[in-house]
């Protein structure tokens, strides 16, 4: 029998640092499956082509990482001909049965278009909902907005089976994208338990401090951080509050913002941005955190995405400060307090409110490491992945098995 492959196709980040897609080629290949991945070049990544564990990437390099909208058409349009050019490139040197498409942006179907015609299904791996990513960006709808429903609604027409990232995603792949219900199963981004656990802090981060308040994650404009220093600002300057250091883990293109937000409100000695990390140097400052801070703004996009620092910090046994975002809250339940607004100082309210009470803290802890322990689990979400894959490889699909609801604890 032809052993089964399949090649995974994304834009916005090189593997393995893209931790969801880097998981679901793992499953794939631990089920015995041949994987390729296309994908973006970057500093830390820069080989053309490597074999990792027992997976084919070949990467692409891009002119610039886009911020304004004419530099998202450039970086959007070099993508798809690298992408183009790479699927050829496996096609011929390694086959695949099934091509993986990751937004955003919700392109990506037009260079697997022509494999398509040629019989080979296609699976959406719905990451972003980018009409409500594009809204919350540049706070306006217009006809850029109304494109990117257009692309959205032809990737899901051109998807035999999507993935979505969480539930809401789900319906409205249903709603919006016209999908069957059997057709769509729901896969959230949980780490893998192997890869993610306690070690020993490191009290340095602490700088002689009580409390560290920490983010985890990437640092683009949508991401909040310039809340979060606002927050820090509001405890300090108006709370007259400064028993805590704060520590920003990641990197993105507003990083360089948010350090000159941070020095202008004179917050040198509060808070540290430590870059990107990986590995143990990420275990031991994730390990050091008292307090999760999730800064993403109220928004239409935010409001239906599920954070990657959900599921980080509750495998911690963090608690966790957050906007009154619907899937945030829906996921953390009691591992969070709420900010009642949606404001910098409303989140400063909600960070002091954790902060001063212990019994608080230590109730979302409990729940933190509840939910870290059974309600999130890779390996669930594994099978339904992998799942999905063998009914588009059967000679006699079938549908797939209705999506497991997150069991949250009452």
């Amino acid at each position: 029998m032809e052993k089964r492959s399949c090649v995974i196709v994304m834009e916005n980040l090189p593997v393995p640092l893209d931790r969801r897609v880097w998981q679901e080629a793992l499953a794939l290949r631990r089920a015995g499956w041949q994987v390729s991945v296309i994908c973006p070049a970057n500093g830390r990544h820069p080989q053309k082509f490597e074999q990792l564990e027992g997976i084919a990437i070949y990467r692409h390099h891009l002119p610039l990482e886009a911020r304004g909208r004419f530099g998202f058409v450039l970086e959007y349009t070099v993508a798809l001909f690298h992408e183009f050019r790479l699927l050829l490139k496996v096609w011929r040197e390694r086959g695949f049965h099934v091509i993986q498409a990751c937004n955003p942006p919700d392109l990506i179907f037009l260079v697997a278009a022509p494999f398509k015609l040629l019989g080979k299904p296609f699976l959406f791996d719905h990451h972003d909902v980018n009409p409500e990513l594009f809204e919350a960006k540049f706070n306006r709808r217009g006809l850029l907005h109304r494109l990117l429903l257009f692309f959205e609604k032809c990737t899901f027409l051109m998807a035999d089976v999507v993935v979505s990232a969480n539930d809401t995603y789900r319906d409205l792949a249903i709603s919006r994208g016209g999908k069957r219900p059997e057709d769509v199963v729901t896969v959230y981004g949980i780490p893998d338990k192997s890869h993610i656990h306690r070690v020993e802090p490191d009290a340095a981060l602490r700088k002689g401090k009580k409390f560290v308040l920490g983010y985890v994650g990437v640092i683009s404009d949508q991401d909040g951080i310039d809340h979060m220093v606002m927050a820090v600002d509001d405890l300090v300057h108006g709370k007259d509050f400064t028993d805590f250091h704060a520590v920003i883990v990641g990197d993105g293109p507003a990083l360089g913002s948010a350090r000159k937000l941070a020095r202008r409100r004179g917050l040198g000695e509060f808070i540290t941005f430590t870059g990107f990390l990986s590995g143990e140097a990420l275990l031991r400052h994730l390990s050091t955190f008292d307090i999760g801070i999730i800064p993403d703004p109220v928004n239409p996009y935010n409001d239906k995405i599920s954070m990657n620092k959900v599921f980080e910090y509750s495998e911690l046994g963090i608690p966790s400060v957050a906007y009154p975002l619907s899937e945030t809250r829906r996921l953390l339940a009691d591992a969070g307090v709420y900010a009642e607004g949606d404001t910098p100082a409303d989140l400063a309210d909600a960070c002091f409110r954790l902060i001063t009470d212990d019994g608080l803290r230590a109730r979302c802890a409990d729940h933190a490491i509840w939910l870290g322990n059974n309600a999130f689990s890779w390996e669930r979400e594994a099978e339904k992945f992998v799942a999905a894959f063998e009914r588009l490889a059967s000679d006699e699909p079938r549908p797939i098995a209705a999506p497991v609801k997150t069991a949250l604890k009452q």
